[in-house]
């Protein structure tokens, strides 16, 4: 049976990161707020972990989930190298809502399905999912939703489609922007645009060259 935790109490807030940390660490699966939609997180370096993952989800290797940290030192450990652009990235927009795409580190002893060598890393903003990785380490998070189906704004909704395939819910609220990250691929030359978000391409190109395939692309998206 799902444990629930109502993270704007405080007593609860603590009760349910403890609990989170230890499911997690067993490789079970816990929602958490970001600061765009709840997520699913499971831990990034069990592969046993990930495949449940993608299963509740409904989803299947070729659409690996991105990782979340806690820390820029937690991220710096996952990737392979670190450009000035990725540098100059990471000052002006973490924690927040960018997706970095890098060369994963080839030390790394994890699975997050067909990932081609590469590691989608975000930094987030919201309180109770940065206490959280900070406890736990980095952790493979993906929209709390059946494939498909719309993302979950709200704990409740996590629950109604994932319902017992997660461990541990963590309901701090209604999500206040559902606006997606903006992600952006660090592993070529030039930094590239994968997805528009919440950070403009104008505000992205104030701090570093970049390439937008479709340059008919609403630059304040």
């Amino acid at each position: 049976m799902s444990a629930r935790y109502d993270c704007t109490n405080a007593a609860q807030r603590a009760a349910g990161i403890s609990e989170a940390t230890s499911v997690l660490s067993k490789g079970e699966l816990a929602v958490l707020p970001t600061d765009t939609v709840y997520g699913v997180a499971a831990d990034a370096f069990s592969p046993e972990a990930v495949i449940a993952l993608l299963a509740a989800k409904g989803r299947g290797r070729q659409m690996p989930p991105p990782v979340l940290v806690g820390s820029r030192r937690a991220a710096m450990a996952l990737i392979e190298d670190v450009s000035t652009s990725a540098t100059d990235l990471i000052d002006e927009f973490w924690p927040g809502g960018l997706t970095l795409v890098f060369h994963a580190a080839r030390s790394l002893v994890w699975d997050l399905g067909d990932t081609k060598g590469t590691v989608a890393v975000r930094m987030p903003m919201q309180p109770v999912a940065l206490e959280l990785l900070r406890e736990t380490g980095p952790l493979a998070v993906s929209s709390a939703n059946l494939t498909g189906s719309p993302p979950a704004t709200t704990a409740d909704e996590a629950e109604a489609q994932l319902d017992a395939s997660v461990s541990v819910y963590l309901d701090d609220g209604p999500c206040t922007d559902q606006t997606p990250s903006t992600i952006v691929d660090l592993t070529g030359a030039v930094p590239r645009l994968l997805r528009p978000g919440v950070i403009p391409v104008r505000r992205l190109r104030e701090v570093v060259a970049l390439i937008v395939d479709d340059e008919s692309e609403d630059e304040d998206a």
